[in-house]
């Protein structure tokens, strides 16, 4: 089992400065290759479709680029996999420490599980209810970090989009669809995305009812994740930690735990059904 406990916070946080070290240093290396080119921060974002502010942003490692946008901006510059090469460090240090390991298995997953009672899933957010969660955090996050955030999770979204297409499967609380964050027109284009999604063949979106007297889901959301070896993973993530188990008696449990929460809620034809009304009740 991994699991981020006190001692490891500190390991953590060195964790998260490591990662600001690496999109510093790509930033850096980003500038020394623009102006060998001879390019205006202007003409550069022209080339990879960002403003000018965004490439200083880029450069001093206050914003973190797609995997799309390094690959463009070594196309432009010449830069022969210069900055290609830090790829891979810096799309992870766009998450926060306790969740890269979950977000690499999400690249590899064949088949996620994901039960939740407080909020959508991250996966599941609309572009504007992510901006109003993350601006919800405490103590605040700068608007640099909420960009950041924003564009990791909506790059996350690809798998359901991806092929092979992978099994995906959401129960959430139905106190989940009802509490406004952001307010209700963010509520609304909630549900719409959800509607939306959930037309997808690979995935299903299922709600627990509040009157259900019976749930397996009384210790709280988790995910189980089957990567593409087989191998299961369940994790659980709670005040800025998380944990993520291996243990194959364990993770299995979780599966089964998960089946039988599934099998307590709404059908996903019943689900989709229940969000249309909730959306023409707003």
């Amino acid at each position: 089992m991994t699991e981020v406990t006190e001692e490891e916070g500190t390991a953590g946080q060195a964790a998260d400065a490591s990662g600001r070290g690496v999109v510093a240093a790509f930033g850096q290396t980003m500038k020394t290759l623009r102006l060998r080119a001879g390019l205006e921060r202007e003409e550069l974002g022209r080339r990879i479709g960002y403003s000018a502010s965004t490439v200083t942003s880029f450069e001093q490692g206050r914003r973190i680029p797609s995997p799309r946008t390094i690959d463009k901006a070594d196309e432009v510059l010449g830069a022969e996999g210069l900055l290609t090469v830090w790829k891979e460090q810096v799309e992870r240090a766009q998450y926060p420490v306790f969740f890269q390991g979950m977000a690499k298995l999400e690249k590899e997953a064949i088949e996620l599980l994901a039960y939740d009672t407080l909020m959508v899933k991250g996966l599941l957010q609309s572009e504007e209810y992510m901006r109003a969660v993350l601006a919800m955090r405490r103590p605040p996050l700068d608007q640099e970090t909420i960009e950041q955030r924003v564009t990791a999770r909506l790059a996350r979204q690809d798998i359901f989009d991806r092929q092979p297409a992978p099994l995906l499967s959401f129960v959430m609380d139905e106190s989940v669809l009802r509490r406004p964050l952001g307010g209700k027109d963010v509520l609304r284009g909630q549900l719409e995305h959800l509607l939306l999604i959930g037309q997808k063949r690979n995935v299903e979106i299922q709600v627990m009812p509040l009157d259900c007297e019976e749930s397996a889901g009384v210790d709280g959301p988790f995910t189980v994740v089957t990567r593409d070896d087989g191998k299961k993973f369940a994790y659980t993530e709670a005040q800025g930690a998380s944990t993520l188990q291996t243990d194959p008696q364990q993770t299995a449990l979780a599966a089964a735990r998960y089946g039988i929460i599934r099998s307590q809620a709404l059908t996903p034809r019943e689900s989709l059904e229940f969000i249309e009304g909730l959306l023409g009740s707003l």
